[in-house]
């Protein structure tokens, strides 16, 4: 007997003899779905035998007495329903299978961590140039006076300022090229 799962769809093979008249409960392997299977032999016969036509029953004039026809009694059948358009992480899917219940929340709370400015990478890069520029120019307008104090530092302050002049000059080709 070949079983169809009704969430996925996917199709499994059971033996005959292990669906009982009464039905069992089956569980798909792929999705979880769990359902009462009933053999299909019996629900084609009983889909045969619940519509059938109905008799005229005459009833005699002379009697008071009201005959009831008996409605034969619908049977549930399984039918193989179209793939569920649900999304496998939707909060209902999640309650109904796993018994998982996601509540929404109304407000988010703000502490005080979350209002805390972090200084990150790009500002503190951007400090560090703005301080090495600003300690240029100072030694730049300061040389003659550092110089007169310390004279050993003239050589020491000429190679850094041409290091620097190279620097520009580099960046200058870069750019026109």
């Amino acid at each position: 007997m070949i079983l169809s799962c009704n969430s996925c769809g996917k199709k499994f093979v059971v033996p005959d003899n292990a669906i009982t008249a009464s039905g069992r409960m089956v569980q798909c392997g792929s999705c979880g779905n769990k359902w009462k299977q009933f053999p299909l032999k019996e629900i084609a016969e009983k889909k045969a035998t619940s519509n059938p036509k109905p008799k005229k029953i005459q009833t005699p004039k002379t009697t008071n007495k009201i005959n009831k026809i008996s409605k034969p009694k619908k049977i549930k059948s399984t039918v193989v329903k179209k793939q569920r358009e649900i999304s496998l992480y939707s909060p209902e899917y999640l309650a109904k299978k796993h018994g998982i219940k996601i509540n929404q929340p109304k407000q988010l709370k703000i502490d005080k961590k979350d209002k805390e400015v972090y200084f990150g990478f790009y500002n503190s890069l951007i400090l560090f140039i703005f301080l090495i520029i600003s300690l240029s120019r100072i030694l730049y307008f300061a040389q003659d006076l550092i110089i007169f104090y310390f004279p050993i530092s003239e050589f020491y302050l000429n190679y850094f300022f041409e290091s620097i002049r190279n620097i520009f000059e580099i960046w200058k080709n870069l750019i026109s090229y």
